[in-house]
């Protein structure tokens, strides 16, 4: 899968290892939980620039029938274009393939990004057995992060 937005000059595209990197200055920089994102990047997508640079990810880990939507990021000098919410758009694509039927995700910066796109939130405890093991929702992101969900649109 490839989407290109030549108005933006950025192309959406699966992650491969050799992005990890890239993807973690990302989040970093924008004070997101990065240390634990290797092992899931089989489930990541991220956006290039013509020049093949990474300026935008996001990534899912898996649990069943239920994701984690995690580490979206965007560069600073492309949030406001679109970009953050075409990778959501994406991986919800990719995710069908995958077999997600609901979206589990905490935040303490992007609540009402999510909510306008149909997420509601919920108590910690409403999340499943499989996201309390994942590290964001183990202490990653801290109790203070807002529980949010909403099925996979499309799901059956």
């Amino acid at each position: 899968m490839e989407i290109m937005n030549t108005a933006a000059d950025w192309v959406i595209a699966g992650a491969v290892p050799g992005d990890v990197p890239a993807i973690a200055e990302l989040l970093r920089a924008a004070k997101l939980p990065h240390g634990d994102l290797a092992p899931h990047v089989g489930h990541f997508l991220v956006a290039r620039t013509g020049r093949g640079k990474v300026v935008g990810a996001v990534g899912a880990e898996l649990a069943g029938p239920d994701a984690l939507l995690r580490s979206l990021v965007v560069a600073p000098d492309l949030r406001g274009t679109g970009l953050g919410g075409r990778l959501v758009d994406e991986i919800e694509r990719a995710a069908g393939a995958w077999g997600v039927r609901r979206w589990w995700l905490l935040t303490t910066t992007a609540e009402k990004f999510f909510a306008a796109r149909g997420f509601r939130v919920a108590a910690r405890k409403e999340a499943p057995e499989a996201m309390h093991r994942t590290g964001q929702f183990s202490g990653g992101c801290g109790v203070a992060a807002v529980c949010l969900t909403r099925e996979r649109r499309g799901a059956p």
